[in-house]
């Protein structure tokens, strides 16, 4: 059977970590530095912040306040109830190459990822740190030797899944009480074990990218493969379940929508800032799904 698709936003730079959040999805647009929200059917477009160090993960505070990565200056921004955007958390000290996805737990614990390295720039290939950042700002490394720790999610069991974009794999870690991880092992593996290498010879050793990703009631990771124009959905040990392809790049993905049933995908024809940053090529597509959101 044919998958039907409805594009639900366009005339995007390159869009990254959709959020279903109170009625609406969110999301960021790298080259336009904006973070946008739109309604399930694409209605009602609304500005939410203007980033100019680049926008990437969103999340939110249990008191409601939303949280930016500004991938540039390495910052997470924090939006006070008046629109005003602050800094909530400073990760300059313990990284070098841009900030990347984030998940907010519960308790306002924000886990950041970052590159490692310059993507953009095509440096080697190298491994990388999780940050935790407290509701206080406090910042702390918390994880090592991830592979461009990119989308991530958490389980309804408190277990934070962290995809390596050039690790072939999602490793999984339990959140203890003071926000620690502890019991690290890989939730799945899809190739090769990653180590240093040339950009080109590490993507051709991917056989998936794991980017962008979401969770559903069954604990399955819904997960965008950015090599492979898709999304995939994975059970835990790496089984996939199920496979959606799209006829571009799919860099992200959430799922929601009224029901929980509509799983939105970030799509654009490449990754390359170079080729993103002067055009507006970049869409959300919107289908639906069997599964349904936690």
């Amino acid at each position: 059977m044919e998958r039907s698709f409805t594009e639900i936003v366009s005339g995007q730079s390159f869009t990254e970590a959709p959020r279903w959040h109170e009625g609406r999805l969110w999301f960021s647009d790298f080259y336009t530095l904006l973070v946008q929200s739109v309604r399930e059917d694409g209605s009602d477009l609304r500005l939410e912040a203007e980033v100019p160090g680049q926008p990437s993960g969103l999340g939110w505070l249990p008191d409601g306040r939303l949280l930016i990565v500004s991938q540039h200056d390495h910052l997470v921004l924090r939006r006070e109830p008046d629109g005003t955007l602050v800094t909530h958390a400073d990760l300059s000290s313990l990284v070098t190459a841009h900030l990347n996805d984030m998940v907010v737990d519960a308790e306002g614990r924000a886990f950041v990822g970052n590159f490692g390295f310059d993507l953009m720039g095509g440096d080697a290939v190298t491994s990388s740190s999780l940050i935790r950042v407290d509701p206080d700002g406090t910042v702390t490394p918390v994880a090592d030797e991830l592979w461009f720790p990119n989308g991530m999610a958490i389980t309804a069991d408190g277990r934070l899944l962290v995809n390596e974009t050039f690790g072939n794999r999602v490793t999984s870690f339990a959140i203890a009480a003071d926000g620690s991880l502890t019991d690290r092992r890989t939730w799945a593996s899809f190739g090769p074990e990653p180590v240093e290498a040339p950009l080109e010879t590490a993507l051709a050793g991917l056989v998936i990218a794991p980017d962008g990703c979401a969770i559903d009631d069954e604990g399955h990771l819904w997960i965008a493969d950015a090599i492979g124009g898709r999304v995939v959905r994975v059970r835990e040990g790496g089984e996939i379940v199920e496979e959606i392809t799209a006829t571009t790049g799919v860099f992200a993905c959430a799922l929601g929508g009224a029901d929980g049933h509509t799983l939105f995908l970030n799509a654009a024809p490449d990754f390359l800032e170079s080729n993103r940053r002067p055009v507006r090529e970049a869409t959300i597509l919107a289908t639906q799904v069997d599964a349904t959101a936690p």
